[in-house]
Formats: C-alpha cells, sequence, structure tokens
C-alpha cells in the first residue's frame, strides 16, 4: 500500500492514531525515457536494471523505459515531439541533440536541475547552444586502438608502424585491420573517416565555423584511409556488426573503434584478450561519442524528471551507470584500483576526453547529415573510383557551400 496521510485518515472520519479503514494507495508519478542503448543485447538489459534501481529507491517517482533501435529513435521521438507528445526523457546522440535543442523541442535543463553542482566531464564544453543547456551527459567514449594481443603483443604508435602491422598480419583468414567504407552504414563510415581526418591535425571547420574540408590536413586524412583501403587489408565490405564480430573471434589483428565496443568485446567474449592504445596518427585528436540526457518540453512532469535526474547524477548512482554501460560517463569518477582493474580499457578511454572532438561539423551542427552525404560520395570516388584526393576534397567544398549552406 503507498503512504497514507493524516487527512486521508481523517478522510475515513476516525482519528489519525488509529487505522480501521483503507485508504487509497498514492499512485507513483510515472515518466517515460526513450533511449537506444535499451534496445542493445547486454548493456540495454544492464541500463534497464539501472533505471529499475532508482524505481526501487522511493515511492513518488516511476521511471519506464522506452527501448528504440538508433535507427529509428530521432524519427520516432522528432514525430511525437510535433505532435506534441512524445516520451519524458530522451537519450539523445549528438546529432539528434543539436537538431533538436534549437528547435523548441527541448527544455533548457537548467529549468530543471541545478547544473553547477555536477562536476562534467571535459566534453560537457560542446553541449551549449545559443548560450543554453538542453542536456546532461549521459554516456560518452572516444576512439582508441583496440589489437588482440594473441595476435599483435604491441601496438604500433606511428601510422608507417600501423599500416606495416597491417599488411603483415593479414594472412590465413585473418585481416590486419577494418573499418567501414560503404554508403549502407554512412554514420558509421562518417565516424571512421573523422578519426583518420581529426589524426591528421584537422577538422572539418575552423574555430570562425568556416569549411575546411579541402584543406592540405583533411586532404592527408583522407589520403590516409585510401592507403588503408588499397593495402588489402580490410574485410571490404563487411558491415561493423560483421567485422566486430571477426574482432572476438580472433580474425582481426586491429580496429580503431570506440569504448563501447570494447565493453562489448568483454562481455561477449570475456575469453579475448585484447588492449586499447592511442590511436597511431601524428595529432591524439579522435573522434567523440556523446549521448545527452534531455526532457521533452511536452513533459507535464517536469518535477519527477527532475527528481530522477538528480538521482541518476549522484555519484554512487553515476557508478552505476559506468559499470552497466562499460564507459564514461557524464562526471568525472574517482575508480578504485580493483575497479579498473576490471575494465582496463577505460583508462585509455578516459585519457582520450582531453582531445577527443565531436564527430560534427562544429558551427554548422545541424547541417552535419547533409554535409556527411557529400564529404563521403566523394571520398568513395576516391576509394574505389582512383580520384584524387584533393581534387576531390575541393569539389566536396564546393558543393556543400553551395548546395548546403547556400553561399
Amino acid at each position: 500500500m503507498g503512504r497514507v496521510t493524516r487527512s486521508a485518515l481523517l478522510a475515513c472520519g476516525v482519528a489519525a492514531t488509529t487505522l480501521v479503514c483503507t485508504a487509497p494507495a498514492f499512485s507513483k508519478d510515472v515518466i517515460t525515457f526513450a533511449a537506444a542503448v535499451f534496445a542493445e543485447a547486454g548493456r540495454g538489459e544492464k541500463a534497464k536494471a539501472w533505471v529499475e534501481s532508482f524505481n526501487r529507491s522511493q515511492d513518488e517517482v516511476e521511471v519506464q523505459p522506452i527501448a528504440i533501435p538508433f535507427s529509428t529513435l530521432a524519427n520516432t521521438v522528432f514525430t511525437q515531439m510535433g505532435g506534441g507528445g512524445g516520451p519524458d526523457l530522451v537519450r539523445f546522440d549528438q546529432t539528434d541533440y543539436f537538431s533538436a535543442a534549437p528547435s523548441g523541442r527541448l527544455l533548457p535543463i537548467d529549468e530543471v536541475v541545478d547544473t553547477s553542482a555536477y562536476a562534467f566531464m571535459p566534453p560537457d564544453r560542446f553541449l551549449p547552444v545559443d548560450g543554453k543547456r538542453y542536456g546532461l551527459l549521459f554516456d560518452i567514449t572516444g576512439y582508441a586502438l583496440l589489437y588482440n594481443t594473441s595476435i599483435l603483443p604491441e601496438p604500433p604508435t606511428t601510422f608507417d608502424a600501423f599500416l606495416q602491422a597491417a599488411k603483415d598480419h593479414t594472412r590465413d583468414g585473418i585481416y590486419g585491420f577494418a573499418f567501414r567504407a560503404t554508403m549502407a552504414e554512412r554514420a558509421g563510415f562518417w565516424q571512421d573517416l573523422c578519426n583518420f581526418v581529426f589524426g591528421h591535425g584537422r577538422r572539418w571547420s575552423d574555430d570562425a565555423g568556416n569549411l575546411t574540408l579541402n584543406s592540405p590536413e583533411v586532404v592527408a586524412g583522407v589520403a590516409a584511409y585510401k592507403a588503408v583501403y588499397d593495402a588489402e587489408v580490410i574485410p571490404k565490405g563487411a558491415d561493423a556488426a560483421t567485422y566486430r564480430r571477426m574482432f572476438w573471434e580472433n580474425k582481426i589483428a586491429m580496429n580503431i573503434d570506440n569504448g563501447g565496443v570494447a565493453a562489448i568485446f568483454h562481455q561477449n567474449s570475456p575469453e579475448l584478450t585484447f588492449a586499447a592504445a592511442p590511436s597511431p596518427f601524428p595529432d591524439p585528436a579522435q573522434g567523440l561519442i556523446m549521448t545527452m540526457l534531455s526532457v521533452n518540453a511536452n513533459t507535464q512532469h517536469k518535477d519527477a524528471a527532475a527528481t530522477f535526474i538528480t538521482w541518476a547524477y549522484a555519484p554512487e548512482n553515476q557508478k552505476a551507470l559506468q559499470q552497466a554501460m562499460g564507459t564514461s560517463v557524464g562526471t568525472v569518477l574517482e575508480l578504485t584500483p580493483e575497479e579498473q582493474a576490471e575494465q582496463p580499457w577505460l583508462a585509455v578511454y578516459d585519457k582520450q576526453m582531453e582531445t577527443a572532438l565531436p564527430q560534427l561539423v562544429m558551427g554548422h551542427e545541424d547541417k552535419t547529415p547533409e554535409i556527411q552525404q557529400v564529404v563521403l560520395e566523394k571520398v568513395l570516388e576516391v576509394l574505389q573510383g582512383g580520384a584524387d584526393p584533393q581534387e576531390a576534397m575541393d569539389q566536396a567544398q564546393r558543393l556543400v557551400e553551395r548546395r548546403v549552406l547556400r553561399n
């Protein structure tokens, strides 16, 4: 039975010290929380269990997880929001967050909780949009080199050494490396390409938001991508699900991937011997995956959302979330040596947070999907059609300026 108050007892016509009737149980304030992670095998069940620990912790609010696959979450939630509904809480990836933030779909998060109470991880600096935050970092990870230590005992530290190691270990059904290079996996193709571009010292735009698609450094990153593609060291055409499975089957020597993948390797194949190291590029910058916890502007349960968020960002619950996700979370955590030993790759990925960059065209975050389409089409011409990297990226710069930015 729910809590029984003095007023409820008096409504039964009895003294508050004597219970002689059954007062109606107080129902919880139920809110919904949509996230793609709830649909994932392994991590999804752990994330749901984390939410359930909140539900058991008190008797005023209940959070109902809603599992929506990553590929359909944005369209589903945006459509619902446009109709005045939608889940109360949403875990957005970075592209969808920057699309939703300026649209009026989300509440400024400072209207819900006091953000000054938390010590956020460095990527928090990317969240403000027009001076306001519309979410809190939920889980984050950068990219690093994952290598199978039974195949490759020590990681390469330069690009030339990396490429040579990939060639040396491509034999007898084993590939030296793997990445994406098809439009069927456009989002992943873009993520992998960003690592090569960032790792060669350039971003897709400068600090003022001017496009730099055809800068020498971007071209160097594209050329490096082509060098790996041409070296016959990757399972060409394999999607990420396939080559990640091949990695834990000891058929891939190296892969540059995010920390969530390391966690999945550890969970799904605990006997696999692998380690993480900085990516072997001239610049330490690599891609950053951020997800943000946001509050739907349509919510009728603002106080209940605040109750959950306050619980979620308490240090002990952040640590429980980190253990469930296998990646870094939004706030700075102090892990014990024992906790670090359980997930040794975390130290490498946490260090990456110092230089990690969102896989967005900064200054044109909401235009990133359109810019991405143009860039990847031109990169495919380099990979598959033999186009010159500089000429291809010159064309990409002109096309984006004319078609996307309308300059």
